[in-house]
């Protein structure tokens, strides 16, 4: 079947009927109102200065890959006209496109270039090398092994992530259409995630009734999902685009409703949401260029997705599939706190802020991991924390495996650095709880051995491709008044400092 090219009748926006067709009331126009002030006044949007530079940096890097492929083409011996008429087109898609960026954030950018032009030799080696040689660049950062190949680098300060897709074309053209199949035609797994990105954004945009309510209501849950410490993909919880088609779907089911009520009813769907049941703005379209597309009915492994959320353009795929048992249980407690601050908000028991208090997360459990990440220098600290964090999920599953469940983790999606250690070191913190249907019959069994999963942990992070020296990683298990005090805010730090300075030292035995 194919995908809609339009938005359905308003009887029906997506895959079902649509929940209500209400407009707001005058109460949901001033909460609108109040909240809209709410996300200026914390600093979410970015300011005229900063967007003005952004688009000045993107039309120059458009110029310096252009000029790359022109010499590559003419280096591959190409007449005159080729090289005149060798063209990279740039796309923009992720936070920045769909229109929810803030101040710093990176632009996810996409590169798509000619057939001729390859990933491996000419993006990561001859344009990596001519970056190198810019004043403006600074970070640069090439990660060619990751499930979607990209180059990182500051380009006079503003953050990039540059993607590259070769195009099955000689000649890309000005105004190629991202969501036209073809340009999937005879590209490799890798250029099919890159270009994805591209894809789904623009479908997202094309699929929900009112861009400018999808958008601030996208800011708002952004914003709640990084307060509340569930949003990101890597350590299991859920990355941008997830949270996304979340909004996006609600924005369906409530075609005339305004930001205020669609954040109360954002909470108010997925309290009631029966997960595994997927969430899709679409249908799914055939499998016409041979490409895997998520469906349970035929995938045994999509079976195994606790929390699916498809992507809307072919070929769909689930965007949360890093989510585990647990770190699900962590989102739909977090969702159920942000459904009931909103009923409040709703009968002017609370106001906005309540929404976006910071989880707090070192007081929530007795037992943590602290997973420390250090480097000789920056640079590499920066190449390695990014390494080691992507495989934090496989210490959670591992933990989960080897006590049968029995002991659950939580991951923070947040680094902490300690400042006494000269930029060369980066900490992560996981919460340790027995599950709680687990009963503990005596003293002997109250704890848990996992210095063996541990050690296959480090073994698995120390496989780095690229390690050098002075890369490593140490675990330790603490108990919650041991935190380091770098790990609070300044308001906290003096009374954490005198508890902290009568604890113990932290075990290194990684007991429970």
């Amino acid at each position: 079947m194919a995908e809609p090219e339009s938005i359905p009748s308003p009887r029906q926006l997506g895959v079902t009927k649509i929940i209500s067709p209400a407009g707001p009331s005058e109460a949901d126009l001033l909460r609108t109102e109040e909240l809209n002030k709410f996300l200026v006044d914390v600093g979410l949007y970015e300011s005229k200065e900063e967007s003005v530079k952004r688009m000045k940096v993107l039309s120059i890097i458009k110029q310096i890959v252009n000029v790359w492929v022109k010499q590559l083409t003419r280096v591959r011996g190409y007449t005159d006209k080729m090289v005149e008429d060798a063209n990279v087109a740039l796309y923009t898609f992720g936070s920045y496109r769909l229109g929810v960026h803030g101040p710093g954030t990176s632009i996810d950018t996409l590169c798509g270039g000619p057939s001729y032009v390859n990933r491996d030799e000419d993006f990561f080696f001859g344009l990596h090398n001519m970056l190198t040689e810019m004043v403006e660049v600074t970070e640069l950062q090439p990660v060619p092994g990751t499930h979607v190949p990209v180059m990182k680098f500051k380009f006079d300060g503003i953050s990039i992530n540059l993607f590259y897709a070769s195009i099955c074309l000689l000649v890309v053209p000005r105004g190629l259409d991202m969501l036209d199949n073809s340009v999937l035609y005879n590209v490799d797994e890798p250029t099919t995630r890159s270009l994805n990105g591209c894809r789904y954004t623009d479908q997202i945009l094309k699929l929900v009734p009112s861009v400018e309510h999808f958008r601030t209501t996208l800011r708002c849950i952004r914003f709640w999902a990084k307060q509340r410490g569930i949003y990101s993909n890597v350590t299991g919880f859920l990355g941008g685009v997830s949270w996304a088609i979340m909004v996006a779907r609600v924005c369906q089911l409530n075609p005339n409703a305004i930001p205020s009520m669609l954040v109360s009813r954002f909470f108010k769907v997925y309290t009631q949401w029966q997960w595994p049941n997927p969430v899709m703005l679409c249908t799914l379209q055939e499998n016409e260029l041979g490409f895997v597309v998520w469906d349970p009915r035929k995938n045994p492994e999509d079976r195994t997705h606790c929390m699916p959320i498809i992507t809307p353009a072919y070929p769909s795929m689930n965007s949360s599939y890093n989510v585990s048992t647990t770190t699900l249980g962590v989102i739909t407690e977090q969702i159920l706190f942000g459904n009931r601050i909103c009923e409040d908000i709703e009968l002017k028991k609370a106001e906005w802020h309540a929404l976006f208090e910071p989880y707090m997360f070192f007081e929530r459990y007795t037992n943590y991991l602290q997973i420390d990440i250090v480097a000789s220098n920056t640079d590499d600290l920066r190449e390695w924390k990014d390494w080691v964090e992507s495989q934090i999920r496989q210490l959670t599953l591992m933990i989960e495996r080897d006590t049968t469940g029995k002991l659950q983790c939580h991951p923070y999606p947040r680094a902490y650095s300690d400042p006494s250690k000269h930029c060369s070191h980066i900490a992560f913190f996981m919460g340790l709880m027995r599950k709680q249907s687990e009963v503990v019959i005596g003293e002997g069994q109250s704890q848990f051995d996992i210095r063996g999963t541990v050690d296959e942990f480090k073994h698995l992070v120390n496989m780095y491709m690229y390690w050098r020296p002075g890369m490593d990683v140490y675990v330790s298990h603490v108990r919650a008044k041991q935190i380091p005090v770098y790990v609070f805010s300044e308001r906290l730090r003096a009374s954490r400092k005198r508890d902290h300075d009568k604890g113990a030292k932290a075990s290194t035995s990684s007991d429970v």
